[in-house]
């Protein structure tokens, strides 16, 4: 089993390993600290199963996803995440990840998802599928926030968070004029008409936590 684990907080990866490695005896160990030298290992080496942390420093986890999916398309893509947001992880699962968890529930669900992407499976956990579910069941076109890129929910997702442009820019490594480009066209989707109101509606559909 050769495992590589992304994640820009080394202890966070030291746990992981620890979790993984009492289970995986003989497993070999891959680390990356930022979305670039995960998209670089994925593609130099071989590798099982890749555990991404969905906020990595320079490229986010859904940008990494992407170019790892267009060079290894079958590589089983664990995404980790601080919070359990349901209509984020469908679009992690749409656009190729294998399984989505939280951090928080990593220690006691980790093993078993592993095992289940890597035989080809997806994996989420009990508490986000009964979310996902509710989610799913509904009419998600009807949504103004369905008609963003992904790159314009995730600038959505972080205005809500009460983050300024400049702090998004620096966050997502992109130039302030290009994230207010995003910003206008968010407004011009979904019919919102500022960043408050860009917050109640990101909160009242459970876009963020």
């Amino acid at each position: 089993m050769r495992i590589l684990i992304a994640d820009d907080h080394s202890v966070v990866r030291q746990g992981l390993k620890q979790v993984l490695a009492a289970e995986f005896k003989q497993a070999v160990f891959g680390e990356a600290c930022t979305g670039q030298q995960a998209i670089d290992l994925a593609w130099k080496e071989p590798w099982d199963v890749l555990v991404l942390d969905i906020t990595m420093p320079g490229q986010n986890g859904l940008d990494v996803l992407k170019a790892i999916k267009k060079t290894r398309p079958k590589l089983p893509v664990l995404m980790l995440s601080m919070h359990p947001e349901d209509q984020f992880a469908v679009r992690m699962l749409k656009i190729g990840a294998s399984g989505y968890m939280t951090k928080e529930s990593a220690p006691a669900e980790l093993v078993g998802a592993v095992k289940k992407v890597v035989s080809g499976g997806r994996y989420v956990s009990p508490a986000l599928a009964e979310k996902m579910a509710s989610y799913l069941a509904m009419d998600v076109q009807s949504s103004p926030h369905e008609r963003l890129s992904d790159r314009e929910f995730l600038v959505l997702r972080l205005i809500a968070s009460g983050k300024t442009v400049g702090e998004i820019a620096r966050e997502l490594s992109l130039s302030v004029k290009t994230v207010s480009t995003y910003r206008t066209r968010i407004i011009e989707k979904t019919g919102l008409r500022n960043n408050s109101e860009l917050t109640h509606y990101a909160i009242q559909n459970k876009l963020v936590g």
